[in-house]
C-alpha cells in the first residue's frame, strides 16, 4: 500500500496561512490513518497474505504516527511564537502610548508656557508708556521673555546707581512679575568694551554685575519681589548685541536684561517622567 507522508518545515515564525495549511494536512493524515485501519482490519479477515498485508498496514501506521508528531510539533511551535509575538507586539504598543502620554505632556506644558508669555509679554507693553518704550525693548526668545532696558534710562551715568526716573518703570515691571510667582527672574547686566577705572569700580565686569544687583535690590527692597526668585549677574563687554566701533552700537550693548523665565523645576519634573527605552526582543 503506497500513502504519502508530510513533511513539516520547522523554520521561522508561522503565518495565519501556514498554519491553516498545517490544520488541513493534519485531518488529510487523520482521515488516511482512518482509512489504513479499516484495511487492516479488512486483512485481517483475508487468508492470503495476511501477514504481508499486516506488515504493510504497521509500517504505514508508524510513517503516520511520525507524520502526525512531526505535525503536532510544528503546531506547537506554530503556537508558541505567535503568544511570543503577541506579547512583544503588545508590549510596543504600551511603550508606544506611553511615549504619546510624554510627548503630550510637554506640547501642553510649552502651549501653557508659550501662552503665559505672551499675556506677560502683553500686560508689560500696555503698563508703560510710550516713553518708557523708547527706552525698554520686550522680547519673547524660545520661550524666556527679555525686558532690555537702556543704560541711559537706568544709571547715572558711569555709575550703578537707580536713577529717579527708572524707579517708576522698574515699579511696573515688578507688578506684572510679582503677578507670575513661578517664574525666574534672572537681571543680566551688560557693557560695551570701552575701559572703565573708578575707586570702586575695577571694569566692566564689576560694573556689569553691580548694575545687575542695583536692579535685583531695587525689585526685592522697593516693590517687594520675593528674593528667592531674584538672580543678578554681570557679562561685562562680552555678549554684545551692536557692534562697538560705532556710537550706536555702543548704546545698544550698554543695557540691563530682565530674563523671566518658567521654573526649570517644572521641566526637570517632565523629564523624571519621560517613560524608558524597552528592547522588544
Amino acid at each position: 500500500m503506497s500513502l504519502a507522508v508530510a513533511t513539516v518545515s520547522l523554520t521561522g515564525c508561522v503565518s495565519k496561512k501556514n498554519y491553516t495549511a498545517l490544520q488541513d494536512k493534519y485531518v488529510a493524515l487523520a482521515k488516511e490513518h482512518q482509512a489504513t485501519q479499516l484495511e487492516l482490519t479488512k486483512s485481517n479477515t483475508s487468508a492470503n497474505s495476511l501477514e504481508e498485508r499486516l506488515a504493510e498496514a504497521q509500517a504505514a501506521n508508524r510513517d503516520l504516527r511520525e507524520a502526525y508528531a512531526m505535525l503536532q510539533k510544528s503546531l506547537d511551535q506554530s503556537i508558541q511564537s505567535g503568544s511570543q509575538s503577541s506579547v512583544n507586539i503588545a508590549k510596543l504598543v504600551d511603550e508606544i502610548n506611553a511615549s504619546n502620554k510624554y510627548i503630550k505632556q510637554l506640547v501642553e506644558a510649552k502651549s501653557k508656557s508659550d501662552s503665559l508669555n505672551m499675556v506677560l509679554t502683553n500686560n508689560l507693553t500696555r503698563s508703560l508708556s510710550r516713553d518708557e518704550l523708547k527706552d525698554v525693548d520686550i522680547k519673547v526668545l524660545k520661550g524666556v521673555v527679555y525686558i532690555s532696558l537702556a543704560d541711559n534710562m537706568l544709571y547715572k551715568s558711569g555709575s550703578y546707581e537707580i536713577s529717579d526716573q527708572a524707579m517708576a518703570t522698574l515699579s511696573k515691571i515688578a507688578k506684572i512679575i510679582k503677578d507670575y510667582s513661578d517664574y525666574e527672574v534672572l537681571v543680566e547686566g551688560n557693557t560695551d568694551d570701552v575701559p572703565i577705572s573708578r575707586t570702586n569700580i575695577r571694569d566692566n565686569w564689576d560694573l556689569s554685575a553691580l548694575r545687575a544687583a542695583s536692579v535685583v535690590r531695587v525689585l526685592q527692597d522697593r516693590f517687594g519681589v520675593n528674593p528667592s526668585r531674584l538672580t543678578a549677574g554681570g557679562r561685562g563687554e562680552y555678549n554684545p548685541i551692536g557692534d562697538n566701533s560705532t556710537v550706536e552700537g555702543r548704546a545698544r550693548n550698554r543695557r540691563t536684561e530682565i530674563i523671566v523665565t518658567p521654573k526649570l523645576d517644572q521641566f526637570l519634573d517632565l523629564i523624571d517622567q519621560a517613560p524608558e527605552e524597552g528592547d522588544v526582543k
